[in-house]
């Protein structure tokens, strides 16, 4: 994943204390690291990073409270949240688990767009696409229809993986992330004839009803909680007959968890009932994972429903 996004101050001395702090993080000298922080906080009480970065080494010396008040200071400092102090929180319980902030998901990837298909198809064994496309074939092979589409929208469509993999059975390419960096690198592969700066959500309100044959996420459900909305919009914008296909990430247990890697996983269940109740009839749902994490599978559902 990208560098950590480092938030100056405004205070020289307290950036030097920082900067030093995080070399001894690095060197897993976490108390003193903790102290040369907390001079930094001294200096400049609202310096975001370094109450971030306090938070994180709390968390891992085990101090559960103090971590906790760290990253509420982290979070109150920046009321875009760019951090993520806020997941931080839901995943250490201390906050119920609720929507990814916007700022947080494009301030990701605008850092990750440089290195991000040589970090997640090299490093992380990413296979998304290539899974959804074959699991799209096979749905229109048991319907007994061609696998052609006229016009297609990338929901999330990073660099333009998703495209590449349906290129030649797609028309019309429309591509979606809300990073504009992400957009950037899209839009010099020439493989969309349409690209907007927005979330899924918004991305699919701005088109007209029955406007697309196939809608595609591929890696993004994971940054939203609550899939539904998503699914319904979908729902409205697909033709009679049209396909939306997604993976996600997922867990043995019910409803939605934040993972570690601050990843929303869905459970089955879950996925199966939020794809009927927005009115769409489910044609596939496989256990195969789209990428690797510490060099293991990371569990995951290829989704694909039809618009009846």
């Amino acid at each position: 994943m990208p560098a950590r996004l480092f938030l100056s101050s405004g205070d020289l001395m307290a950036d030097r204390r920082f900067e030093f702090a995080r070399d001894l993080q690095l060197k897993g000298d976490l108390a003193a690291a903790a102290d040369l922080l907390m001079q930094a906080i001294e200096l400049a009480p609202n310096f975001t990073s370094a109450w971030f970065t306090l938070a994180d080494i709390r968390e891992q010396l085990g101090e559960h409270d103090a971590a906790i008040s760290a990253f509420r200071q982290a979070q109150a400092s920046d009321p875009g949240d760019r951090r993520g102090a806020g997941l931080r929180l839901m995943r250490l319980g201390a906050e119920p688990l609720t929507a990814m902030p916007q700022a947080y998901v494009q301030t990701l990837f605008d850092q990750y767009a440089p290195r991000f298909e040589s970090s997640l198809v090299d490093d992380l064994g990413y296979r998304g696409p290539a899974l959804l496309f074959k699991v799209v074939l096979a749905v229109r092979s048991a319907e007994r229809k061609p696998a052609f589409f006229k016009r297609a929208i990338d929901l999330g469509c990073g660099t333009g993986l998703a495209a590449s993999a349906f290129a030649r059975e797609v028309d019309h390419f429309i591509g979606v992330d809300l990073s504009p960096r992400m957009v950037e690198r899209a839009r010099a592969t020439g493989l969309y004839a349409e690209l907007e700066v927005a979330d899924m959500l918004q991305g699919l309100r701005a088109r007209r009803e029955a406007s697309a044959d196939l809608i595609l996420a591929a890696d993004a459900m994971v940054y939203i909680a609550d899939i539904a909305p998503v699914l319904a919009e979908a729902a409205r914008v697909l033709v009679p007959g049209g396909l939306i296909a997604f993976t996600t990430e997922t867990h043995d247990g019910e409803g939605v968890r934040l993972g570690h890697g601050l990843r929303y996983a869905h459970a089955a269940a879950y996925v199966r009932a939020a794809v009927e109740g927005c009115g769409l009839r489910l044609s596939r749902l496989e256990e195969l994972s789209a990428r690797n994490e510490d060099h293991a599978p990371v569990p995951g559902l290829v989704v694909v429903a039809a618009k009846t």
